[in-house]
């Protein structure tokens, strides 16, 4: 009997996510729609590819939103089973609340692993095929950048100029093994050429150390030597953080196993391990949403404030989605380590739970 029980519980509790999720994905294919289409409009392209083009960009998304849409799911669900009577049946069986909470905490932990080791190689595929076709059809075509084994690769317009920027790798806030040149925008000829050590790219204007300047146009053999030298550039170590190295492109099972590979070609270690821990924390975050959700839901049954207890807990939860940004943004300005960012939320709301759970027992 426990075993048919159980399968109600997770069958019910999964069918419920499921249909939640998927009218998110139909909300964000409204919404995304209409900005893929506002892209294309001045491009005379299949009509199809802006909505194509939205299916490869949701699911990822889906699954940032994933804590939220299983708090909401879980609170839809536990009010659903008081509604019918089923959790008074239940109780007669000897399920507690406790052990009902459990099992649907678990259901969402299982979930979250199914997503992060089955469903998000996916997603990252996908998202990756949105970004290199969106590239594809980007006007802004005289700025590129790529990162490769053989290093960075810049291409910029400076004044009316070319600028092509090589390095060997980042690292943290520098380039390093920095070469610029600069080429006449009309004849394609190189004009200048710099070397650095190292460039700092905190900001736009770059601070370049050991520097040797060539100008190739009045004497390419003589070289000028100045420890530093400040140039400006659109680009900075954040631009290129987040519109070159979307970590979303990148699978939490690549992630592990080619972790060096990653950090050799230049992706920042702060960066990847904040990424994997983000996915290590995933399970745990929707296990403590259903917790969550619960304390909120079984203290206000049979308890005529009952809406206001759900509009309570909704604020909560909308509180703690922005508190776990908030502690993302601490960690990336360096007040505190990224991994321990990512975690902070996680033990904030565990507390929090352990408390709440002790007194949804006694009911």
């Amino acid at each position: 009997m426990n075993s048919v029980i159980n399968k109600y519980l997770t069958f019910g509790f999964i069918k419920i996510i499921i249909n939640f999720t998927l009218i998110f994905i139909c909300l964000g294919i409204i919404f995304t729609l209409f900005e893929e289409i506002e892209f294309f409009k001045d491009l005379n392209l299949n009509a199809s590819l802006p909505f194509i083009l939205t299916i490869m960009y949701i699911p990822n998304e889906i699954i940032k939103l994933l804590p939220f849409i299983v708090f909401m799911a879980s609170m839809w669900y536990l009010i659903s089973i008081k509604t019918n009577g089923d959790l008074l049946s239940l109780k007669v069986f000897g399920f507690s609340n406790l052990k009902i909470i459990l099992i649907l905490s678990l259901t969402a932990f299982l979930f979250g692993v199914t997503v992060v080791m089955i469903v998000n190689p996916l997603t990252s595929s996908m998202i990756k095929y949105y970004e290199e076709t969106k590239a594809k059809y980007s006007k802004d075509v005289d700025h590129l950048v790529s990162i490769n084994k053989n290093g960075v690769w810049i291409k910029e317009v400076y004044k009316e100029n070319l600028r092509i920027i090589t390095a060997k790798k980042v690292e943290k806030n520098f380039l390093l093994n920095v070469s610029i040149y600069e080429l006449d925008k009309e004849k394609y000829e190189i004009t200048k050429r710099i070397e650095a050590e190292k460039a700092n790219i905190l900001d736009n204007v770059w601070t370049l150390e050991s520097v040797y300047k060539f100008d190739l146009i009045n004497d390419e053999n003589n070289s000028v030597f100045v420890e530093n030298e400040k140039i400006y550039s659109i680009y900075n170590i954040e631009k290129l953080n987040e519109l070159y190295r979307n970590l979303d492109t990148i699978s939490f099972i690549n992630l592990i196993t080619k972790y060096e590979i990653l950090s050799n070609q230049g992706y920042s270690k702060r960066l990847l391990n904040e990424k994997i821990n983000t996915f290590f924390s995933l399970p745990i975050f929707l296990f403590l949403m259903v917790v969550l959700a619960s304390i909120f839901t079984i203290s206000s049954i049979n308890k005529p404030q009952n809406l206001y207890y759900i509009f309570i807990s909704i604020v909560c939860i909308v509180v703690i989605y922005y508190f776990k940004d908030l502690s993302v943004a601490l960690g990336q300005t360096d007040r505190i380590s990224l991994t321990l960012a990512v975690w902070i939320p996680v033990i904030a709301i565990s507390l929090f739970c352990s408390i709440g759970i002790l007194q949804i027992n006694e009911k």
